[in-house]
């Protein structure tokens, strides 16, 4: 028989992290105890500061059959890459 819980993917950003990773899915009823759970599941050795928790239904996501026409657009915007750009002295994260 299959849970009948919404499924949630769980992002957690550790204490040395800048930002979130996924590290995984859990079933729960509500927002409140899927957040309860992942605390439990995935910060056991207390290396979490932050957690999300997002209903996998509402996220959408690229087709891999598609790459390529997907991302052809931002290749030819050369200015987007980080090569023209100068880093200003004192910026620790960028």
């Amino acid at each position: 028989m299959s849970d009948p819980s919404p499924l949630w993917e769980v992002f957690v950003r550790a204490r040395r992290g800048l930002s979130h990773t996924h590290v995984g899915s859990l079933h729960a009823p509500d927002a409140e105890l899927a957040l309860r759970n992942a605390r439990d599941l995935y910060t056991r050795r207390q290396e979490g500061v932050s957690i999300w928790v997002v209903p996998a239904g509402a996220i959408t996501a690229s087709s891999p059959d598609e790459k390529d026409a997907f991302f052809d657009p931002a290749a030819d915007k050369v200015y987007r890459h980080p090569t023209f750009y100068e880093v200003p002295d004192g910026v620790a994260h960028l």
